[in-house]
């Protein structure tokens, strides 16, 4: 389904200028909704040449937060970046917002890794609520289009795609992960010493990954048709509960046994994502181990809580989990 996307629930897209229209000199503002990040093409480097640089001059300066350093050497990077996916890569509920419901944050992890590789042009097309399907047809509210096909914003000039998107696919509702964790949260009373949840489900979660696995393959070959020469990232979801589910006592309203079983089913969701990446001839990013020790139940969380703390959805980034999802994708990007 494709329509005329309403006001307010444009795409993002940001063009930067040929060089014979700016001064030769460095920006010094991230891009955002508002404020264009403007460069010259000057060389047409790699991507792995301008991320190199970047986490070099990180390291160094002590900078972990690319979305508040020093912006890169003017035409560090060439190409067109696109990022799609879901509320996860749309940093949804952290300000500032634009995109309607999608709720697409400009210190979303496309924009910190934008704003590092200074590409030639990027498009933000993410959204919340967002499922596999979202990349091949409109997104809806109400029957009202939220969002267009996300894979319209890719042309066979893209050289950068990353992409996040599976976690909807558990729920029945818009709210993915979290409808699950609302079942278990309701499911807790029948049986608060055991699993009543995974008993619920049993192996439904399971099933309905695979689908999901299989619809996006698809996708990605389609994504690999329009833009053949696109480096393509499939960016796993974060640490959003703790290895050790007793850390959540008195945070989560879900019996411990249930953590345990839904940090399994958000394990399998990962090895899903990383399986397809391997057979599309993408490369997988893992963001588990870029936020370890910083969860929902952490005393320090980069992932907000049932009852969120600082800006962001329930169990999703905040803007340090952003930061820390973007430097797993430059990480991945560098030689």
């Amino acid at each position: 389904m494709s329509g005329t996307l309403p006001a307010g629930f444009d795409t993002l897209s940001v063009t930067f200028p040929r060089r014979d229209a700016v001064p030769r000199t460095a920006p010094t503002t991230a891009p955002t909704a508002n404020t264009p990040h403007r460069t010259p093409a000057v060389g047409r480097r790699r991507w792995p040449a301008a991320v190199a640089g970047a986490l070099v001059a990180a390291a160094l300066g002590g900078v972990t937060t690319p979305a508040h350093a020093a912006a890169p050497a003017a035409g560090s990077a060439s190409g067109r970046y696109v990022a799609l996916g879901d509320s996860y890569a749309a940093g949804a509920g952290v300000p500032a917002i634009s995109g309607g419901l999608c709720l697409r944050s400009d210190h979303n992890y496309g924009h910190v890794v934008a704003a590092t590789l200074a590409p030639a042009a990027y498009t933000d097309r993410t959204c919340a609520a967002a499922k596999v399907s979202a990349l091949t047809t409109a997104q809806t509210d109400a029957g009202i289009v939220v969002n267009g096909p996300q894979l319209d914003a890719v042309t066979p000039d893209t050289s950068l795609v990353t992409l996040t998107v599976g976690g909807n696919n558990l729920g029945t509702s818009d709210l993915g992960f979290v409808d699950v964790v609302a079942t278990c949260s309701a499911l807790a009373i029948t049986n608060p010493l055991g699993a009543p949840c995974r008993a619920h489900y049993k192996d439904t979660l399971s099933r309905r990954l695979d689908a999901a696995a299989a619809q996006l393959s698809g996708s990605l070959q389609r994504l690999r048709a329009k833009a053949p020469a696109a480096r393509v990232l499939l960016v796993g979801y974060p640490a959003v509960l703790p290895d050790d589910a007793k850390r959540c006592l008195g945070k989560m309203t879900v019996t411990t046994g249930d953590l345990t079983y839904l940090r399994s089913v958000l394990g399998e969701l990962n090895d899903k994502l990383a399986g397809v990446a391997a057979a599309s001839g993408a490369t997988y990013v893992d963001t588990t181990a870029a936020t370890k020790g910083h969860d929902s139940c952490s005393s320090s969380p980069w992932i907000e809580g049932l009852l969120p703390l600082k800006p962001a959805l329930p169990l999703h980034p905040n803007a340090d989990g952003e930061r820390a999802m973007a430097r797993a994708v430059l990480t991945a990007l560098a030689p």
